[in-house]
């Protein structure tokens, strides 16, 4: 089953929270700005109004997520909507009203201007809010607006929680899949939804459908089928729930996230979603078109160094393993001699004084050089700036046997640097220590990623990761 991507998942909500945020704030501020051109006129703002109006949306966000007005849930009723928001933006104009008063500043601000302010804010606030239920009540009748789940577990709990789902998908519920580990003493279907096969089949299943939700519908007493299942999940790129049990139909919704109202136990997210995804794919972009732009010469020379220092391509390109287990293709300078029986099919990794490496690549190889033309693969969306370095399918098979937790290394996107290069962890891993060692430096880069901690990567590899006695 395909799903087009404009179909919004649990991910793309919240990105629509974020951008209501972001739109409430400059409402805000907006009509602050705007009523004091309606006062004033073309004068320039004086700075204590400008102080004023960032409180205002300051307080205004503070007091509509208190009003639990950034809840997705919540949107798409605009009815239910108006009366928090009328109670959220009150509590802000009086809290206002008492710093203005308390702190003797009232005689400082035109008190027609905080009149414009008021109601301009106060209507730009309900107009978003109508806005923003009258897309989401469209999305809903055109089918975009679904929560894509699949089911991992058929037995009773999964039965039952099947037939449940079914019963909520008015509310964008979708369900894409049932699967279960076992292979005997289950139905072939339930509800009319087929198993599709085992957890192996899943991760297959994942790379080619949008899936929002595993939830885990199992018996908390097999606790050696959940820790396998649960390590495989790690590979998928999506959220990872695990189904309490039947209790979980009677429990009251006591702030788990939940999916038609079933409280779900969250064991896993992914670790760029919503507005870090967007913001991770801003820094990718433009610094890769900025840094192709300011060494356009030197790829250019290393090109021309290449042909006339040996017969062959000037890049080698290698199928390796990106994103969600998905195969990208990985673009490099040659820095190997190259006949065309070796194509892709040169996996050895490269050692010390390997005879396979020519002059020039020796240079490019020791300076990082050869790496420059993944730039490209940032620009096409297949790798990221700062990210786990990729391997060679071979070599990723080998490794995702032997090393726990290889494979949720590709969670996100792989980078042209990373934590673990940086810490010296570059080039040939000899041994299944060393590989252990990169993961644990990946994934504590994929837990606690942050748009700094790229940026520190990225001038640390200035320092330390181009050059590495490592590096050959």
């Amino acid at each position: 089953m395909f799903l087009p991507r404009f179909n919004l998942g649990i991910d793309d909500q919240r990105i629509v929270v974020g951008a209501l945020k972001a739109a409430d704030a400059l409402v805000v501020a907006g009509a602050g700005l705007a009523a004091c051109f309606m006062r004033h006129g073309p004068e320039p703002i004086q700075k204590h109004y400008i102080v004023a109006i960032a409180i205002g949306a300051l307080l205004a966000a503070n007091y509509l997520r208190l009003g639990r007005l950034y809840r997705f849930e919540a949107l798409r009723s605009f009815a239910a909507q108006f009366g928090p928001l009328t109670a959220s933006w009150l509590a802000a104009v009086v809290t206002l009203l008492l710093i203005a008063y308390f702190g003797q500043l009232s005689e400082s601000f035109s008190r027609i201007w905080a009149i414009y302010w008021f109601v301009t804010a106060y209507l730009g606030l309900v107009f978003v809010r109508a806005t923003a239920s009258a897309l989401l009540h469209r999305w809903r009748l055109q089918g975009r607006l679904t929560n894509n789940v699949v089911v991992v577990g058929a037995g009773t709990f999964g039965t039952r929680l099947i037939r449940h789902l079914d019963r909520r998908q008015g509310d964008g519920i979708r369900v894409l899949g049932l699967f279960d580990d076992r292979t005997t003493r289950i139905p072939r279907s339930i509800a009319g939804h087929d198993v599709r096969g085992n957890v192996d089949d899943l991760l297959l299943f994942a790379r080619h459908n949008r899936i929002d939700q595993i939830i885990v519908a199992l018996p908390w007493s097999a606790e050696a089928r959940l820790r396998d299942i649960l390590k495989k999940l790690q590979a998928v790129a999506a959220d990872v729930t695990l189904c309490p049990g039947e209790a979980a139909f009677e429990l009251p919704n006591m702030g788990y996230s939940d999916v038609g109202g079933v409280p779900m136990l969250t064991l896993q997210k992914p670790p760029l979603a919503g507005w870090n995804r967007v913001i991770k794919g801003l820094e990718d972009r433009t610094l890769a078109l900025i840094g192709l732009i300011a060494v356009w010469p030197l790829l250019l020379a290393v090109s021309v160094a290449i042909k006339l220092s040996s017969p062959g391509p000037v890049l080698f390109c290698q199928k390796r393993y990106g994103f969600n287990n998905n195969e990208i293709t990985v673009f490099k300078f040659r820095s190997m001699r190259w006949s065309p029986q070796d194509g892709e099919a040169q996996t050895c990794q490269a050692r010390r004084n390997d005879e396979r490496v020519t002059p020039i690549g020796h240079l490019l190889r020791s300076t990082s050089l050869d790496e420059l033309p993944q730039l490209i693969n940032v620009l096409l969306g297949d790798m990221s700036l700062v990210g786990p370095r990729p391997h060679a399918v071979s070599h990723n098979e080998e490794f995702a046997k032997i090393v726990d937790g290889y494979l949720a290394r590709h969670r996100v996107k792989p980078g042209i640097t990373g934590w673990a290069q940086v810490n010296g962890l570059r080039g040939e891993t000899a041994t299944t220590d060393l590989m252990r060692r990169r993961v644990q430096y990946d994934l504590d880069y994929i837990e606690n990623w942050s748009l700094l901690f790229d940026l520190k990567i990225i001038l640390l590899t200035f320092f330390t990761g181009f050059v590495h006695e490592n590096a050959y």
